[in-house]
């Protein structure tokens, strides 16, 4: 791969590696898994699956990424001609692509959600009743908001059009100028205003015991499930199976040591992730609005908005929140767009701008058809569920579990047998003491706890 393909600097490495574990897995699944599995409990399990399973699976998507210098299905065919280890990087690509379909209507949500909050009007009801003390009619209130939103038609494929375009000006841009710039952007961005919302969450009156069931930990709800919950959130959180850290490594500078970039981007990842518990929890609580499971979309557009509704500067605060989403979700989706635009320019050399227009114009399509499946298409179902739900649960319990052991088999068994070391010690020139544990780890702990995700997900 050419030097113009590599990231330009290593604050903007890390930034846009950054910026593709992070996304609405941290937002909000995050939060909703620890309050099912037992706050603190489920934290700390989680931060161990993190550096225990994680770390050593990116290092593993990096030494990849690295050592064959190309696409996600390119590095299986260079270190491994002639073999079928292809496949792994090319069901990567299909998963990522998948995603992108119904990753950008929820992206294309959080921006409608900010452009309802600059304007003012997603607060024109919900406000006045959660001021009355009637915190009953403004759930349902914003819960109907919500619903007329997305179940409707046009307003939904609007937003997501102008998502995709976003997206498309910013990969039209390259690596360098167009990946790395904005990720340079957000990332800061992104951080400075989840520290400014947890300042506001953490000077609530109801703060402390919010913050006491998700930082004081009751070992006595730890069981199976929330060890393999711990497990699948590690995996969503740090967009393994994806494809994305592939692709992103053979963008790194030769000199790049993989292992602090793995601990960097994990360490960013939890960061976020506890910060949002830090938002969050203070604020339900503070509220009493944690009668209801935290779950996902109604975490996001429903229960937050009520916070905000109560605080004092309501639009502000739904701005900031909503940008924030915003800015998370476009960083997932450049990335995880990458990785088919990568797949395009190498395997059939294609320039940027036709591998950027042949990925990105189809979604126009795609994403409509699963935008529309909560509006006139609802009554199109693949195996009982939506084909924006069916899109999930496929990428998300088959496919990604799929290629993330595929990963660590072909790494751990098949691959050279100098690829892991030789990257992870740059070919010698630095000390690791962590490439036989990181080795042992892939080979034998991983497999069996993808194994464990996966089978959980179905029994």
């Amino acid at each position: 791969m050419s030097t113009k393909s590599q990231f330009g600097s290593k604050i903007g490495l890390i930034a846009a590696t950054v910026g593709s574990a992070i996304g609405l897995g941290n937002v909000w699944r995050f939060p909703a898994e620890t309050q099912a599995n037992g706050g603190a409990a489920f934290l700390l399990l989680y931060i161990a699956c993190v550096f225990i399973l994680g770390v050593p699976v990116m290092l593993a998507e990096f030494s990849l990424g690295r050592g064959g210098r190309s696409d996600a299905v390119g590095v299986f065919q260079k270190l491994s001609p002639g073999k079928a280890w292809w496949i792994i990087g090319a069901v990567a690509i299909l998963a990522s692509y998948l995603i992108l379909c119904y990753y950008m209507v929820v992206a294309g949500w959080t921006a409608e959600y900010l452009w309802q909050s600059i304007t003012g009007n997603l607060y024109e009801t919900g406000t006045s009743l959660e001021q009355s003390g009637d915190i009953g009619a403004a759930d349902a209130a914003f819960a109907a908001r919500m619903n007329n939103y997305i179940c409707s038609d046009v307003s939904p494929l609007i937003f997501t059009y102008a998502v995709i375009a976003v997206n498309i000006i910013v990969l039209l841009g390259g690596v360098q100028k167009g990946i790395e710039r904005l990720s340079n952007i957000m990332m800061p961005l992104l951080f400075v205003l989840l520290l400014a919302l947890c300042c506001v969450t953490l000077s609530l009156p109801g703060a402390g015991a919010g913050l006491k069931f998700f930082l004081s930990p009751d070992f006595s709800k730890i069981n199976a499930g929330t060890v393999i919950n711990a497990l699948g959130q590690t995996f969503f959180s740090l967009s393994l199976g994806m494809g994305i850290l592939i692709t992103y490594a053979s963008y790194y500078p030769a000199d790049t040591r993989l292992t602090r970039t793995s601990v960097i981007v994990s360490l960013m990842s939890l960061l976020v992730a506890v910060m949002m518990g830090c938002i969050i929890f203070p604020a339900v609580t503070t509220f009493g609005l944690d009668r209801h499971p935290l779950e996902g979309a109604t975490l996001v557009f429903v229960t937050l908005p009520e916070v905000f509704a109560q605080l004092p500067a309501t639009q502000l605060w739904s701005i900031v929140f909503f940008l924030l989403l915003f800015v998370a979700a476009l960083t997932s989706t450049v990335s995880i767009a990458e990785v088919s635009i990568a797949f395009m320019q190498d395997r059939f050399k294609m320039s940027r701008v036709k591998s950027c227009m042949i990925v990105m114009l189809p979604l126009f399509v795609l994403s409509s058809l699963c935008s529309l499946s909560f509006g006139s298409l609802s009554g199109v179902k693949i195996f009982d569920m939506s084909i924006f739900d069916s899109l999930d649960a496929f990428t998300t319990n088959v496919l990604l579990p799929m290629v993330s052991m595929g990963v660590c088999v072909y790494v751990g068994w098949f691959a050279p047998k100098s690829l892991l070391k030789s990257q992870i010690t740059n070919d010698g020139t630095i000390k690791s003491r962590i490439t036989s544990i990181v080795l042992v780890i892939i080979r034998y702990l991983a497999p069996v706890l993808i194994a464990a995700i996966m089978i959980s997900k179905f029994v």
